[in-house]
């Protein structure tokens, strides 16, 4: 059983799916481990450090003799040369976006397993690579801006005056919501946010931050499918719009982190509300790469409107490439040796999870997401 470790190939990707921690658990399940030269040196793993975990470093045709395939982003086709008929190629693939490559895959004979697709159960928690990556991002974003930001976060008092601290409003209360809520607050900052899902305001309030929320319109009571927030009324939209324009005005950086699987991201701010707020703030735009949550935003390029900062990273996950290939990894080591199969040697997924992630098979696109 031959799992091998491919180096990315996406521009600015800098994070790895295996790092020497998880080769070594890899192994000692009963698997082998290939992994290709340089495949972590962006993340600072040395070819040495795959070596002694015990890994075989390729130089080339990393993918020959493979059974399972990881990598981060989905590898082109051609890169897979010699992997067994039937491979797993076990990656986020962005399926919606990538359809050529599914494509690819199916006409080859490999199964593609999309992580992006893990379902969001109590047993999946430990496989499920958005949350692990969103941690960070939303973490990362706060950095981003206070960095961008030309005054101090926290309040401080001194002999020559008071430094008020800085308003920090996040806008979409997920996992990479609440990190950077977390993060603003360790920072010094005033933190409020807000988000469409109403059982969002306790774990708001739990973290310090002031709830702001549309009071007039109904909003989604739970979570939306898949723990996710799902598309608003348009009259929700326009009431959302209207408390976010008299907030904004008051606030010196903005996060927005609202994405919706498998569509453009929903435009939260308008070039109008960027031009209420202070001179000098910041936003940073966690979809950007989707579309953008932010009317403006351009990825990998801070955008100045109105006298405002407007950034954001396409992967903002590769800003920190050694803390997220080590999450993203134990996600993927946590998915094949959750499902291992000691007789056999090799891992079998079960319907409800193989269903779920599953894109390819025999030949064929199959996941039903992608067939209607």
């Amino acid at each position: 059983m031959v799992i091998a470790v491919l180096r990315e190939r996406a521009a600015g990707e800098t994070r790895v799916s295996a790092t020497p921690e998880t080769v070594k658990k890899l192994i000692a399940l009963g698997a082998s481990v290939t992994v290709e030269a340089g495949a972590g040196l962006a993340a600072s793993f040395a070819d040495a450090d795959y070596a002694a975990a015990g890994a075989r470093i390729a130089q080339s045709d990393a993918a020959a003799g493979a059974d399972i395939v990881f990598g981060v982003q989905g590898p082109d086709a051609d890169l897979l040369a010699g992997a067994k008929p039937g491979a797993w190629i076990v990656a986020g693939h962005d399926p919606f976006a990538q359809r050529p490559r599914v494509a690819a895959y199916a006409a080859a004979g490999f199964e593609a397993l999309a992580m992006e697709f893990m379902p969001r159960i109590t047993r999946a928690q430990s496989m499920d690579i958005l949350s692990s990556q969103a941690n960070l991002s939303g973490y990362k974003a706060v950095l981003i801006a206070a960095n961008l930001y030309g005054r101090a976060f926290p309040m401080m008092m001194t002999a020559a005056g008071t430094v008020s601290a800085a308003k920090v409003f996040v806008m979409g209360v997920g996992v990479a919501g609440l990190q950077a809520i977390a993060t603003a607050r360790r920072l010094g900052g005033q933190v409020s946010a807000t988000d469409v899902r109403s059982a969002t305001r306790e774990q708001i309030q739990s973290l310090g931050a002031k709830p702001i929320f549309v009071e007039s319109v109904k909003g989604i009571e739970g979570e939306g499918a898949g723990g996710y927030a799902t598309e608003m009324s348009a009259e929700y939209q326009t009431a959302q719009a209207e408390l976010v324009s008299s907030h904004i005005a008051k606030q010196d950086i903005v996060i927005t982190t609202a994405l919706i699987p498998g569509r453009a991201a929903p435009r939260l701010i308008t070039d109008a509300q960027i031009a209420t707020m202070k001179p000098g703030s910041v936003i940073y735009d966690l979809a950007v790469a989707q579309g953008g949550n932010v009317e403006g935003s351009v990825p990998d390029q801070v955008v100045e409107r109105h006298g405002v900062k407007i950034v954001g990273y396409s992967n903002t996950p590769a800003q920190l490439p050694a803390d997220t290939s080590a999450l993203y990894s134990r996600n993927l080591y946590n998915f094949v040796a959750a499902f291992w199969d000691k007789d056999t040697g090799r891992p079998v997924l079960d319907d409800e999870i193989g269903t779920a992630i599953r894109l390819t098979q025999g030949g064929k696109v199959v996941h039903e997401r992608l067939t209607q």
